[in-house]
């Protein structure tokens, strides 16, 4: 690891600085479904594990002086596995409700920052001997696919157990803080330079074979990055407006195959028919609401994660776009959808949206936290795993992620869990007062796009929470 490797990146440290918006939180609540509660001391040797393979979850941030670096990732001298862990038995009635109702706790505080930013909770005594797991991990730490990743690399495929190769204790960093400052501005510089020098030869030979190409690029690259970065100051829905600390989680099931098979009749991706069945119940909730909606305004993560990176570690960037939603016929929806995703993941300023932090980084935060907040909402995709999961001895049944809204009116993620789309909804009580309702009408833009695959697969509904 080098010294630009041990710091917060940017973008981290950009989402880190908002928090002093405490309605901009990059936390991440996810809830595991067992079938029967898992054995203690098992868990404790696979969490033990695991924090080795991803050492970040055994480290705290430390802040530079005066801010002459982003804050360093630093092992904690007081890690306690089990200050981290901890086990409740929930009072009777113990369903999915009460575990719900938890997570919502968790998502609405805050983390010790002079410890690892995750904490995970054991929650037995649900009717039939089921447990529940709940963890809270701050974006920092990973992101959906590294989540995925982690997963993979902890958790068993039998309730047996799955043999792990033996991972050593990380080792601890050196070096002083004056060190530490000129290392990371050393690193930081020289990777700067190797960028440049890099794409110095391109640009010189393109300027010289093709100089209106070349001026054309950087103009073109000068409104991406424009679009990439330019502030929010209109929300789009007429109906969720508001913006409070108030958090509700809700959850829907759906069947995989009748969205996969949606997509190949359309010949799209389960992303556009994910996207399709939220603006179609969206558009249903707006009316019911007295509402016509034609635009809303989404913020959608795009991975920048490469083969060879380590397990975990937040890797994305948000793009924040306009989609349409008042379109006729679901094809056409999931087709327009499409293209616009499409378009964004080939925006030249997303491989650059660390260097636009940077710059971001150096403004009064207050002048920043306003255009997070008219952002409609945010959808997150994210592929699971297909086969049976199990943690120290219990089966993972269901897995729903609720990502933070980051100044939106709800952040909907989908993890797909052996055949099944598991979806966790986490909206602000002052956008979405109604939880219950928008879960109902989300539901019904599923089970609309579901129709396209045919063959009478069974229909998406709100779970019952109650």
């Amino acid at each position: 690891m080098t010294a630009h490797d041990s710091h917060m990146t940017q973008s981290d440290l950009f989402a880190w600085s908002m928090e002093q918006d405490p309605n901009l939180r990059s936390t991440i609540v996810t809830v595991m479904l067992l079938d029967t509660e898992p054995d203690w001391d098992r868990l404790l040797r696979m969490l033990d594990r695991g924090t080795r393979v991803v050492p970040r979850f055994r480290h705290r941030l430390v802040a530079a002086p005066w801010g002459l670096t982003p804050p360093r990732w630093t092992p904690d001298p007081d890690f306690d596995l089990r200050w981290h862990v901890r086990h409740f038995a929930l009072p009777e009635p113990a369903d999915l409700a009460s575990v719900i109702e938890f997570a919502r706790t968790e998502v609405m505080s805050a983390f010790d920052p002079a410890r690892p930013l995750w904490r995970l909770t054991v929650l037995g005594g649900l009717d039939g001997g089921r447990g529940a797991l709940v963890l809270k991990v701050h974006h920092s730490l990973t992101d959906g696919v590294g989540g995925i990743q982690i997963a993979g690399e902890i958790l068993d495929f039998s309730r047996a157990g799955t043999a792990h190769a033996s991972v050593p204790a990380p080792a601890r960093s050196e070096g002083g803080v004056l060190g530490d400052i000129v290392a990371w501005n050393w690193s930081a510089g020289a990777d700067l330079v190797r960028a440049g020098w890099a794409a110095l030869p391109p640009i010189a030979r393109r300027a010289v074979t093709n100089p209106v190409g070349a001026v054309r690029d950087g103009v073109a690259m000068a409104e991406s990055l424009l679009r990439f970065a330019r502030p929010i100051t209109r929300t789009l829905s007429p109906q969720m407006t508001g913006r409070s600390l108030g958090r509700r989680l809700t959850v829907l099931e759906v069947p995989l195959e009748p969205l996969h098979g949606a997509a190949r009749r359309a010949g799209c991706t389960v992303n556009d028919a994910f996207l399709a069945s939220i603006l179609i119940g969206l558009r249903v909730y707006h009316s019911r609401h007295g509402h016509q909606v034609e635009q809303l305004r989404v913020a959608m993560p795009i991975s920048l994660r490469r083969t060879g990176d380590p397990v975990g570690g937040n890797r994305i960037t948000i793009a924040r776009f306009v989609v349409p939603v008042a379109v006729d016929g679901v094809v056409d929806l999931m087709r327009a959808l499409g293209s616009t995703v499409e378009r964004w993941r080939r925006e030249p300023a997303i491989p650059l949206s660390n260097a636009v932090a940077a710059a971001f980084n150096r403004l009064p935060v207050g002048l920043l936290t306003s255009m997070f907040k008219h952002v409609d909402f945010i959808a997150s995709n994210v592929p699971g795993s297909p086969v049976a999961l199990y943690v120290a001895g219990a089966k993972v049944e269901r897995v729903f992620a609720f990502g933070p809204t980051t100044g939106t009116a709800f952040n909907i993620t989908l993890i797909s869990h052996t055949g099944t789309c598991c979806i966790g909804i986490n909206s602000d009580t002052a956008a979405v007062p109604d939880p219950a309702v928008l879960a109902e009408c989300l539901a019904g833009g599923f089970r609309v796009v579901a129709e396209l695959d045919g063959g009478g697969h069974e229909s998406p509904a709100p779970v019952d929470q109650s």
